[in-house]
Formats: C-alpha cells, structure tokens, sequence
C-alpha cells in the first residue's frame, strides 16, 4: 500500500512555543481611555532593505508610552539570528554587522517576546505601514501569527496636528530638529523607537489641546485627515 505524502506547511514550533503563541494577547478595542493613560507601544525596525516581499527583519526596538511620558524602564529589543544574510548596502545605513546577526536571537523567541511585551496595546511608528508590513509578514512566516493590532502613523499625525507649523520635509530627522529633540543615533532600533517617541508625546499633547481625548476621537480624525489629502491630490 502507498503510503500518501503530506507537506508540511508553516512554520515549525515546539510546544512551548506553540502555547506561547496561543496565549498572546488580542489587540483591545479602541475605547474612551484618555490620550495620557493609554499604554501604547512605539515600534521601529532594522531590515535588510525595503523590499516587503522579500526583505527581512533584522532587529527589533520598542518602548512605551504610557501615563503621559516614557516608561523608560520598560524597553524592547532584540537583534534577530539571520547567519545567511548577506552584507549588503543596508548594512551602511544600519550598522548591525554580520557577527551581530549570527550571535543574534532565535527568530521564533525574539517575535513571541515582542507580542507578549506589546500586548493588547496599539503600536505607533514613523510610516507606519512599513514596519506594520514587515512585521505582519515576519510575524506569519516565522510564528503562523496573524497580527491585528491597530497602528497609528506618526509620519500623519505630525503634519495634521501642526498644518501650520511644519518643517518642508516629513520624514523622522526633520520633524525631531524642528521641535529641538536630541536623537543619539539613528537607524538603530531602540534610538529610533524613543526618537519617535519623544516626538509622539508632543504630538498626542497637541491632539489633547485640539480636544482630541482618546485613541477614537483621533483615529476619527485621521480618517477625515486622509480625506481631504486625497482629495487634494484628484
């Protein structure tokens, strides 16, 4: 009798792993919890390029926001086994040598202790929808994980809670000079995560004194954000 053959598909976890997994937090709901309680993580990522379908993560850097200020004691980051990555033009831009990625975290382990830090909370980063995609994308590859959780792009929320005091150029290094803020290094993980940070905080006060109280009321005012720029551009 032939016996049939089954391929396996995703990736493979132990058991630990597998109940790790099973046991991470969904994202919570956007509620009416005020701008200055909410916990919220800033998230920033080192990959091996700019590819989202081809390109890896790297390396893994968070802190939270939380209370009004950062919770400097309650930080992430990991820098991802990858001993097959190649040196490439990226290693220029964020310096994580090919010795950092062979002595690196298991993949599997970093990812799983990231989720468990977020939590149910939400995640910031500066254009967003970069390390949401890439993360999405590591997180299902490497964990079979679908990630829900909301993010919110402080990319759109500097120019549409500052229209009319902006700097002419919208990425992180143009908005930190315009406020005075003082970043030690960039294109590193943590650095960026608590440059873009610092400047979240004086972004979500600005939101507080446009009445904007809640994570609801300002995702509301994004949409109609996103509106009227597209509308602006027909």
């Amino acid at each position: 009798m032939n016996m049939p053959w089954f391929k396996l598909r995703g990736p493979v976890l132990d058991l630990e792993q597998l109940q790790r997994r099973d046991q991470l937090h969904p994202p919570a709901a956007l509620d009416l919890c005020t701008l200055h309680d909410q916990r919220m993580v800033v998230l920033d990522l080192e990959t091996s390029g700019l590819d989202m379908r081809r390109d890896i993560v790297l390396s893994i850097g968070a802190v939270v926001i939380e209370g009004g200020g950062i919770n400097l004691g309650d930080q992430f980051e990991s820098t991802l086994l990858r001993p097959a990555q190649k040196v490439s033009e990226s290693v220029l831009i964020h310096g994580i040598a090919p010795s950092e990625l062979e002595a690196g975290d298991d993949p599997a382990e970093a990812l799983l202790d990231f989720m468990e830090f977020v939590g149910d909370s939400p995640i910031l980063a500066f254009h967003a929808s970069f390390d949401q995609r890439m993360l999405t994308r590591a997180l299902k590859q490497t964990l079979g994980y679908k990630l829900r959780h909301p993010f919110f792009d402080v990319a759109e929320l500097a120019p549409m809670l500052c229209p009319d005091n902006r700097p002419r150029q919208n990425s992180l290094d143009d908005w930190c000079t315009h406020f005075g803020l003082h970043v030690l290094q960039r294109h590193h993980a943590s650095a960026d995560a608590l440059a873009t940070a610092e400047l979240a905080l004086i972004l979500l006060s600005k939101a507080r004194h446009q009445g904007l109280q809640n994570l609801t009321a300002l995702n509301q005012r994004l949409a109609n954000w996103r509106q009227r720029q597209q509308a602006n551009y027909m």
